[in-house]
């Protein structure tokens, strides 16, 4: 768990770092409509030497961003059996008594993991080079429009800024409870698997218990200090687009546009 990438802010000097969160947010969301486009391998070749060279510029080590990928073999494994076994048209493969591999479900199966692996990248590299506060007001900001039609664009804003922090908060607290369990006894690796399911639950319940505390306290903290979402507040950062910013969605929208094109074409 200490491997967990996701959430966690790497404070770094590098030019992805300076950027506004609202240009960054921007540039996350059409990266991931060109993710979706069936632009082929040329296409995810593409948006991945373009994803490693931005986390060149973040001044991250390939391997840090990597680790974002950990907690998802178990899911990529899953669906490339699934789809695997699943998918009975095209070429034959493979054929071993009732199961039947086609030369279409591999590479349809491979389009979906990079996909996955494509979006884990795009999204860490947004959580790490962006301040969980930078990204709350950027979101706030992008939500403001749709307050017209009765969208809490402040609240969303809070709770997603809440959620991100907590991340490595309750990663912490799990690991201190692993080792207190584990200092009384508690094997979460061998035994049974009724063992193994009784030390999962010596987990589960203090770390919701925690978890619930520390919200409580939050929640406690936010009032005592006159929190209201609906009222008006003011700003101490104010959020200003710069040329570079420009320069950042304007190239997501090339690559999207490129990804388009490969897909029409293609």
């Amino acid at each position: 768990m200490n491997n967990l990438v996701f959430g966690k802010y790497m404070p770094l000097d590098s030019p992805i770092h300076k950027l506004d969160p609202r240009a960054k947010i921007l540039a996350m969301l059409v990266m991931l409509v060109a993710v979706f486009m069936p632009s082929g391998w040329y296409g995810y070749l593409i948006i991945g030497v373009v994803m490693i060279l931005v986390i060149r510029l973040s001044k991250l080590k390939l391997s840090f961003v990597i680790k974002a990928f950990k907690p998802m073999i178990f899911m990529m494994c899953f669906l490339f059996i699934i789809n695997i076994f699943g998918y009975t048209e095209g070429t034959l493969l493979l054929s071993v008594g009732p199961l039947k591999i086609y030369w279409e479900a591999i590479t349809h199966t491979l389009y979906i993991v990079i996909r996955l692996l494509l979006m884990i990248m795009i999204t860490t590299v947004l959580t790490v080079t962006t301040k969980p506060l930078d990204l709350t007001l950027g979101i706030e900001y992008l939500l403001k429009p749709f307050k017209k039609i009765g969208v809490p664009s402040h609240e969303i804003a809070m709770m997603i800024s809440i959620a991100l922090r907590f991340i490595p908060t309750i990663i912490e607290e799990t690991m201190r409870i692993m080792n207190s369990q584990k200092s009384r006894g508690v094997d979460f690796e061998e035994g049974k698997l009724k063992e193994k399911i009784m030390a999962i639950v010596s987990l589960i319940v203090p770390l919701f218990s925690v978890a619930f505390q520390r919200a409580d306290d939050l929640a406690n903290a936010m009032e005592a200090r006159g929190y209201n979402p609906s009222g008006t507040r003011t700003r101490y950062k104010q959020l200003k687009y710069e040329m570079r910013d420009v320069i950042l969605i304007a190239g997501a929208i090339i690559i999207l546009v490129m990804m388009i094109m490969l897909a029409i074409f293609l």
